[in-house]
């Protein structure tokens, strides 16, 4: 299945992210997380790529662990951060021998410690240049570019981040998928003004179930979502009791996914963090119930 089936013809695009697993314990739950989720039929998998291409080798790993257990379409991960040009084509040639099916192609962050991005000598300064690398030199490749509902914090304006995007779409990224949000009144704006832009590839929301307080702080710290009063009140009703917290969590994205469902979106992105009983409970609130279940009270 290429992406562009994934959603097309009214199917849902389910896709989760993965991330490189660190040690054989965390390994052991990732692949736990992944047979659970199987089970909702996702049309793809998604694993991140670490900057400078720290985890390379434990994301192809992965992604073709993925493919060759499940047989199901894969992508990885790509960031121009720390990598040149003929480092990049590299990797690419090493997805495609593995069966990779797309690439999220990304600008990336700044490495842990550093605040502005750079360029290294012979690599690529935008996501956009990056697309088109993998467009005209690998182009059996989906690709898949980022999109920001709260505009990406180095952009000059909101303008010019819907610019750049378009860029990106342009250059030929084939789905849009959004960085995490909390309140679907952004996404729908978002939406609107990438129509208007004149963007027609699908815009799929980025969606993170919170299951902690503490998740709440560290992602209003880090990627500076804006969080809704009701979303930081349902977790501040909940004191100190994790259960209290980890239901607040998973029952605000439930009411943010079956929203999302409702307005018609493509598919869904899921941030799993590895783990799947959050995913699980939003999924089977909005009505993708497990199909083993099914198949168990059949």
């Amino acid at each position: 299945m290429s992406i562009h089936q994934a959603y097309a013809n009214g199917r849902l695009g389910l896709s989760f992210e993965l991330f490189p697993p660190k040690t054989p314990e965390s390994e052991a739950m990732m692949w736990r997380t992944v047979e659970e989720l199987m089970a909702f039929q996702p049309a793809i998998i998604t694993c991140t790529y670490g900057a400078g291409g720290s985890t390379r080798n434990t994301t192809l790993d992965v992604i073709d662990g993925v493919r060759s257990r499940y047989n199901l379409p894969v992508a990885s991960h790509l960031t121009c951060v720390g990598s040149t040009t003929d480092e990049l084509r590299e990797y690419l040639a090493a997805a495609r021998a593995r069966g990779v099916a797309a690439i999220v192609a990304l600008r990336g962050d700044p490495p842990k410690g550093e605040t502005q991005f750079q360029q290294v000598a012979g690599g690529l300064r935008y996501a956009s240049e990056l697309v088109s690398l993998i467009r005209s030199e690998f182009p059996e490749f989906g690709i898949f570019v980022a999109g920001y509902p709260e505009t990406h914090q180095e952009a000059a304006s909101p303008a010019a981040d819907l610019e750049n995007l378009k860029r990106k779409c342009d250059a030929g990224g084939d789905v849009v998928v959004t960085q995490l949000f909390y309140d679907n009144v952004d996404f729908f704006r978002f939406r609107d003004r990438c129509i208007a832009m004149g963007i027609t590839a699908p815009i799929v929301p980025g969606v993170m179930p919170v299951t902690n307080y503490a998740q709440v702080r560290r992602i209003a710290t880090l990627c500076k979502a804006r969080l809704p009063d009701d979303f930081t009140r349902a977790f501040e009703a909940a004191g100190d009791n994790e259960a209290a917290q980890f239901e607040a969590g998973v029952g605000f994205a439930a009411r943010q996914v079956e929203e999302l469902l409702k307005s018609g979106v493509p598919g869904i992105h899921l941030y799993v963090l590895n783990k799947s009983p959050a995913t699980m409970r939003v999924l089977e609130y909005v009505g993708l119930k497990d199909r083993r279940t099914e198949a168990r009270e059949n």
